[in-house]
């Protein structure tokens, strides 16, 4: 957690914790569906036989990992904005357009997760499968792509009623940390913390 409103609300802070399992859960499913690929084509070159479904099971492994890290990186400030007028207009108008983004997000992710579910549950009564050797039940890899969905809502609720309080209370530091576009010097100062983590590591690791 490196956003200090995060750190001043109990709720965002939480979120940041679940949400940063929730992309460690997603990245060990992408490299689990890379692995399963990778032996795949070993497989098909050397013993002449294929695991059947790597495709099917890589395209449910990346649909998955992308909803569950959208509320991640929307904490983290990492989802990409155009901010070419944004770093020159006055302070208060910026803060203005930082809370007015929260709210675009929000609507577009509501929107989105609601046909999810249109979908989720349509599968379901009609007992949807893959259309696949494997006939994979949909409502599966759709339930775990809703769950990442939903998450990101509950998270931009959070985020909304945080920065609506820190609109009208007149805190645009805080505003800008929880929601703002990065600067150059933040993101210089995130590369320093990590650099100065590796070394620390391989410093641990010589005197091991």
């Amino acid at each position: 957690m490196n956003l200090a409103a995060q750190k001043q609300w109990a709720p965002l802070r939480l979120a940041n914790v679940l949400s940063q399992y929730a992309v460690w859960a997603a990245g060990s499913l992408l490299i689990a569906s890379v692995l399963l690929i990778c032996f795949d084509v070993v497989a098909r070159k050397f013993w002449n036989f294929t695991t059947g479904g790597a495709d099917e099971l890589s395209s449910f492994a990346f649909a998955i990992s992308t909803s569950w890290a959208l509320a991640f990186a929307t904490l983290q400030r990492a989802n990409v904005r155009v901010d070419v007028l944004y770093q020159k207009l006055p302070v208060k108008l910026a803060a203005f357009l930082d809370w007015l983004s929260v709210v675009a997000l929000g609507v577009f992710m509501v929107f989105l997760t609601y046909y999810a579910w249109d979908v989720l549950a349509a599968s379901w009564i009609q007992s949807s499968t893959a259309n696949s050797t494997m006939a994979t039940p949909l409502w599966i890899p759709q339930g775990m792509w809703f769950i990442g969905l939903a998450w990101m809502c509950i998270v931009m609720t959070l985020m909304l009623a945080r920065s609506s309080y820190l609109l009208v209370t007149g805190d645009i530091g805080a505003l800008q940390l929880l929601c703002g576009v990065r600067s150059a010097q933040e993101e210089a100062q995130e590369e320093a913390a990590n650099g100065e983590r590796l070394i620390q590591s391989e410093r641990e690791q010589v005197k091991a």
